[in-house]
Parts: structure tokens; sequence; C-alpha cells
């Protein structure tokens, strides 16, 4: 496997030969990945056939600043170098092929008398694993057979030879109610052990056929021996595999192993429901939510989500049952059934598929249908004109009038706005004036609008009583704005609503939504000031007279206070001991500096 790199003019240099292709911006990220037959024909189409292309496209052409590709043996390599390079790097051009979510297995561990157990790590050194499971609850009733019919031992003891020798374990209550047969103590042997986790092994890859045969053997030799209690233990276990048998087994038990893809898509999206069948039973049922962000061939796109479902879950089936054409690999067949258990499989896919978007859109719709109630009842609450769906909140912050600041936040659809957030420094008030500040950056925020045009705002909130709103308002009249943007503020103990012009307050219900978002605006204003507000007093508070001194840089300073630990113990220093520290020259620069500042005290 080769790697070369090329830029955008030179793709007709590209090989005619399979493998993937990785398209780089100018910050040397990458932003898209694909798989190719032919890397020469397939790169070449994005640089050839630019207008046929959608505008999503068009505007990947136009950020590649460079190509690399790597040339692999066939096709399959190409796709499974694709769907690994997708994951790691997640370029924004790609379809959304997050795989954060770990699955739950039942492991069988390579140890004497082996442990049967759930977990979510994977260590293929430690054991075989079967899974993984989507249901944790489908997983712990195949454990809960598992220990009815078989006595497995529970503990993580080392049952070497030499320990159960020795005597070094004594059994546990595991081993009282009937649960464990004493391997620790040797009561059991590691070859009848064995026997039961190979009974075990099948249950878990689906072929219960064995095992019941195993049952039926079992008890008929046990009637013949007169031993009818023996008989009845194995007659209730295998009534115990018919039972699971019947609540897992829900096709023609003669089908092959076969994967199931039932796919619905709108204009961005695709929802794919993946079955796994393994011998009559559906083992996995996952439905995920695709979204393509280029216009790729949706063969193509689904092969890629397919690969990727089925290596998830272990899936070695030659077959795909799908309603959607995906391009294949390797000896995997796909079929479009009409009619048949098949058919019926893939109709039940295609219903949760169905089902997973339905309720997508569901609670898509109904969150915005929430919002726009809130926004419809504050301006119901407020008397406004229009819907305020474009809202922002100013709040000051300061300390007894040391670094003055305020902040600017803005919700957009009742939801928080964060890139459209605003900090101001205060620049024309001294000491602590918080109406003087108000009108400063009230001013600078419509003043900023008004001269690049852009839209005001449904509503503007200020943190405070009629004192700060009037300051508001009073930016706003020096603007000629006053009368075109609504107004409010909101004070913080009672939270009373003040209108300009009207010393009565007004009283939200405590209950009401609106009063609620209102209130979200003005902590979410506060905390923005107030952090501003300590990031801005702790760079002050670093600051010292170090930083006037001539010559003395952030270096210099910093072996000083290392040095000194203190301004005051670094005056006391003499000119030989600073100049040990930074030199001569500016060890005599600064003791000069500092014996005149003394001098000026």
């Amino acid at each position: 496997m080769q790697s070369f790199k090329f830029t955008p003019n030179s793709y007709r240099d590209l090989p005619n030969q399979p493998g993937v292709y990785k398209f780089y911006d100018t910050t040397n990220t990458i932003i898209y990945v694909g798989k190719a037959k032919s890397l020469a024909k397939r790169v070449s189409s994005y640089f050839t056939k630019a207008g046929t292309q959608n505008r999503k496209t068009v505007k990947l052409v136009r950020e590649i600043e460079s190509i690399e590709i790597v040339i692999v043996n066939s096709e399959f390599d190409a796709l499974l170098l694709e769907n690994s390079l997708i994951k790691e790097h997640q370029p924004k051009y790609n379809i959304l092929l997050k795989d954060d979510k770990t699955f739950p297995s039942i492991c069988i561990t390579n140890e004497r008398f082996p442990r049967v157990f759930a977990t979510r790590q994977i260590d293929r050194s430690q054991g075989t694993y079967f899974g993984p499971y989507t249901s944790v609850k489908a997983m712990n009733s195949v454990l809960d057979l598992l220990r009815k019919l078989y006595t497995l031992r529970t503990c993580n003891l080392n049952l070497s030879p030499g320990n159960i020798q020795s005597g070094k374990f004594k059994v546990c209550l595991e081993y009282h109610i009937g649960n464990c047969l004493g391997p620790c103590e040797g009561l059991q042997s590691e070859e009848d052990y064995q026997k039961d986790i190979d009974q075990v092994r099948h249950i878990l890859k689906g072929n219960i056929g064995i095992v019941k045969s195993n049952f039926k053997d079992m008890m008929a030799d046990a009637a013949s021996q007169l031993k009818f209690e023996l008989a009845q233990s194995y007659k209730d276990k295998l009534e115990l595999l018919d039972k699971f048998q019947s609540k897992s087994t829900i096709v023609n038990p003669k089908i092959n192993n076969m994967d199931i893809i039932g796919v619905n898509s709108d204009e961005h999206k695709y929802y794919i429901n993946y079955m796994k069948v393994e011998q009559g039973s559906i083992r996995v049922s996952e439905t995920i939510e695709a979204k393509r962000k280029l216009e790729e061939p949706e063969a193509e796109l689904l092969q890629l989500l397919v690969f990727n479902l089925r290596k998830k879950f272990g899936s070695l089936a030659r077959e795909i049952v799908s309603n959607r054409d995906i391009e294949t690999w390797d000896q995997i067949e796909l079929t479009h059934p009409k009619i048949g258990d098949k058919k019926k499989l893939l109709d039940l896919s295609l219903k949760n598929a169905l089902y997973f978007k339905n309720e997508k859109q569901r609670l898509k719709e109904q969150s915005k249908s929430s919002t726009q109630k809130v926004m419809e009842q504050l301006q119901s609450d407020l008397g406004l004109k229009s819907l305020p769906k474009h809202i922002e909140c100013f709040d000051n912050s300061n300390i007894q009038g040391t670094n003055p600041v305020s902040s600017m936040v803005c919700f957009k659809n009742a939801k928080p706005s964060k890139k459209d957030y605003r900090k101001y420094h205060i620049k024309t008030v001294e000491g602590p004036n918080d109406f003087a500040s108000m009108t400063e950056v009230v001013g600078r925020r419509y003043r900023h609008l008004k001269e690049e045009n852009l839209d005001y705002p449904d509503l503007v909130i200020i943190d405070g009583g009629k004192g700060q709103l009037s300051a508001a308002c009073e930016a706003l009249k020096n603007l000629e704005l006053y009368g075109e943007i609504p107004i409010i503020g909101i004070a913080k103990r009672l939270e009373e609503i003040y209108f300009p012009e009207d010393s009565i307050p007004v009283h939200i219900s405590k209950k009401s939504p609106s009063l609620k978002l209102l209130q979200h605006l003005r902590d979410e204003a506060h905390r923005f000031a107030i952090t501003f507000h300590r990031q801005t007093r702790s760079k002050a508070a670093t600051q010292s007279e170090l930083d006037q001194a001539p010559g003395i840089g952030p270096t210099s300073r910093d072996k000083l206070l290392q040095h000194f630990k203190s301004i005051k113990r670094l005056k006391t220093a003499s000119l030989e001991e600073i100049q040990r520290i930074i030199g001569q020259s500016k060890g005599q620069a600064l003791h000069k500096y500092l014996n005149e500042k003394r001098d000026q005290n």
C-alpha cells in the first residue's frame, strides 16, 4: 500500500488503480475521504464536471488545496481503508459516521474452567466474544438461560492444578445452592466442565438444535437407566430452550445467515435499520441516522454504511437483503425479495426504519412547537408587535469600579446563539457608574448595527431596574432608534419588568414559560459578564511595576519574581544581586529605575 500527494491541477497524473483519495484544505485538514475503483476517473470527475455538480460539491472543490491518494490491491481494501479513515478524521464533507456507542458482549474466557460473563471491554487475548448485543435485556436473558441450563462458576479464582490439589480454595454459597459443582475443590473434572462450555458456545452461536438434540439423548439415556428425576431435569431444560427459542425465532429456521437492510430516506438523511439474522433468529436490530453532505451515489454511500454496521456487529453473512441497490463486495450477494419469509423480514426492517424517521421528525417538530409557543407567550405578555425571535440582553460587571466591563448575550428562537455574544471594555466612564456604562455599551452596539445596516433585534433586555433602562434608552435616543427597537428592563429581586417611561412595573406569572426565558437570558448575561470580568481582573493582577521598567520584558520579569518572590524584596536587593539574575546592563537600568521610584514616593 503506497501513499502519494498531488495538487488539484495535477489530477490528470493520478493512476488508473483502486485506492482511497483524501482532499486537504489550506490548513492541511482532511475535508473529504473517498474510495474508487479507478482513482484517475473518480478524482478527475470533481474537476471536469463542474457544471453538473451541486453547490456543496462546488464548495468542496474550491476548498481543495492538495490531494493525497493511497493505492491498494482491490476495491474491498479501498472500502476497508475508507471506513477507518472517515471514523478517525470525521471529515466535514463526508457522511456522519460516528461509532462512539459501545454495546456489551458475552465473553467465554480462555482459562481453565472458563467463566462466562458480560462485558463492554473487548480483549481478544482474554477469550472468545459473542455479540455485541444492542439490547442489554436480551443479553441478560441469554445469560440467565445459560445459568439455568449449566452449572458454571462465577468466581475469578485461579483454578490451576497446583492450587486445587493443595486445597487452597473452599466451595462457596454457589456450590451449596446448586449453581456450581465445586471445581475449586476438584469436585468437578475439567473434561466434564468443558462439555458444558461447548454447549454454551453452540447456544451463543445460535446452534440451538444441536443443544436440544444433546439434551434429548441425555434424557433418553437417564430414562433407560430408570433415573427419572434426572430425566425430568433434562426435560425441564429442553422446555427452557423451547421457550427461549420461541421468543427469539421469528422467521423460518431453515433460512441461512443473512443481513437485512431496510432503508428510508429524505432529501438530506438516510434512516437505516440493520438486522443480523442467524439460524432463523434475529440476533441484532439497530437503526441509525446518516446525514449525507454531498450528492454521492446512493449505492456507494449505502455500501459504506452497511460495511460499517456489519463490521460493528461481526457479521460474516454472505447475503444482504434490502429494498435499495447497494454496491457489494467479494462474494456478497444482494437480493430484493418480492414474496416469502425474506420479504416479511425486509418489511419488518422497513417498519423499524420508518418508525425511527417519524419519531425523529416528531421530536423535531415538538421542539419547534414548544419554542414557538414560548415566543408567542412572551410576545403576548410584553405586548410586542412581532415575534421575539432575536433577543439581546446586556449586563455590567465591576467590583468597586475596577476593571469595568459589560456583556451582551444573544438568543435566537429562544436558544443561546453564542457566536453572536459580545464583550465590552468600558472606555469612556471612570469609576463605578453602571448607568453611564450601560449608555456607552448600548450605544456602541446599535451604532455598529446602524452603520453596517444590519438587522436590529426584536427585543432588547437590560439587566437592572428603571435607572439602567433609562440609561439604555438614552443611548437609543442619541442614535434616533428609540421606539424602533422594543426595550425592557428586568429587576433581579422581584422579577419586575419595566417599560420605558412607565414607573409601574409589570409582573409575569412565576409559572409562565416566557418569564423563564427572560430569566435564562438575564442569568446568561450575568454569567457571561462575570466570567469576562474575572478574566480581565486576573490579567490586570498579573501586571506589576516591573512591566513599566525600561528594558524588562516578560522573561526577565519572570526570572526576577521567581528569584525574589515579591516586588518588596526586589526593591531592597543590591545592584550585584539583580545583575546576577538578568545581566549587568539590564540590572543597572532596573536598579536605577527602582531607586528613582522610591525617591518619588
